[in-house]
């Protein structure tokens, strides 16, 4: 499978490198007058890439079949970590949120290591569990009870998004796994009430669903953001603007160099950049695909599976609220959107999927 990894790393490559070049030229305006320097979002950018790299490398290196015996110490770490974030004063609050720890000028998200650990995790289970994976006590249920229980953490910090990301990840292994439609189902049933509790509950989620119903009904108010960004979209035209030429990051499209920076590639890159990068992604998911069918080992054969099913639903659902098709989700462009630990995982991730790979050639 050498040629698959060095594909994946390849497209891993552009994409990295693709989005230094795109955080740069959307967040340098409102860097230097909010923050004083042009490259401080692309400085911090670069930091968390070079710890990135290192422990992408230090991941290829080792045997990733030992990862077993850490399966649950590091769940355990998470669910630590998601507990200590929410207390006033150990984790850091912004807008309202709580859920970074800040040490000094570095920022880390334990959600992002959650993803990581609990994919972990349930490879390891599934592998254990193969020929009880149908049984609901034995097979259904430890799963259940563990997705549950980090998905509260995580929606409490409040962060729906990412515990919605990561109950479908754990779907995906299950489903893949064999276990039965009908516990599945009957999940899907029991989440469906409670997305809606959860969405009715907070009116911020109110006006992001009214948002995305209709973003032009309120093009000032609710529907700013969603506007905003189809305006990105639509003024690159097949073409672009040019490189560094955008309008939109001057503070009219917010969260412009993460969640969205697809709808700045659109415009200053235009439609070709835009199919450009929906490629990649698309390339980078079917080559993972080749990996994850070729793997024997269970547990590797699960992990890639979690690791491919992360990156491409979190770029599904990035690109689908850029374009409007989703409502704002706060997820960002996997390698390419501004934020550190995001960055970290997903290259970690790249490099677990990399070493499944050598693994299998041994």
């Amino acid at each position: 499978m050498r040629n698959l990894r060095i594909s994946v790393a390849s497209i891993v490559t552009c994409l990295i490198c693709l989005g230094i070049v795109m955080i740069y030229s959307s967040s340098g305006v409102y860097a230097s007058e909010r923050l004083g320097s042009r490259t401080y979002f692309i400085g911090r950018h670069l930091v968390f890439l070079g710890i990135g790299t290192i422990m992408t490398f230090l991941v290829m290196s080792m045997d990733y079949r030992h990862l077993r015996k850490w399966a649950k110490p590091l769940m355990i770490a998470s669910f630590v970590m998601l507990a200590l974030v929410l207390i006033p004063g150990v984790g850091t609050s912004s807008f309202g949120a709580r859920r970074w720890f800040k040490l000094g000028p570095i920022s880390f998200q334990p959600s992002e290591f959650a993803k990581l650990s609990i994919m972990i995790y349930t490879a390891d289970f599934l592998a254990r569990k193969q020929g009880k994976i149908t049984k609901f006590v034995q097979g259904f249920l430890p799963l259940l009870i563990i997705m549950g229980s980090v998905c509260l953490l995580i929606v409490k910090q409040p962060d729906l998004g990412s515990s919605v990301l990561i109950a479908s990840i754990v779907f995906i292994m299950m489903y893949v796994a064999g276990t039965r439609l009908m516990y599945l189902g009957g999940l899907v049933a029991m989440a469906v009430p409670l997305l809606v509790y959860l969405v009715l509950s907070e009116p911020y989620r109110m006006r992001r669903i009214i948002a995305f119903l209709d973003p032009w009904k309120d093009s000032q108010g609710v529907g700013f953001q969603l506007s905003q960004s189809q305006i990105a979209l639509g003024s690159g035209g097949v073409f672009g603007v040019g490189l560094g030429q955008s309008m939109q990051k001057l503070f009219y499209l917010p969260a412009a160099h993460t969640d969205f920076i697809l709808s700045i590639i659109g415009e200053e890159l235009g439609l070709i950049g835009t199919i450009v990068t929906v490629f990649l992604f698309m390339a980078l998911i079917w080559q993972g695909a080749r990996i994850t069918k070729r793997t024997t080992d269970p547990f590797g054969y699960f992990l890639a599976l979690g690791i491919v099913s992360m990156i491409g639903l979190q770029a599904v659902v990035n690109i689908g609220v850029s374009i409007g098709a989703f409502p704002t989700k706060g997820l960002p462009l996997p390698f390419i959107s501004y934020g550190g630990s995001a960055l970290v995982f997903h290259m970690v991730s790249i490099g677990l999927l990399l070493n499944i790979s050598r693994i299998e050639d041994l």
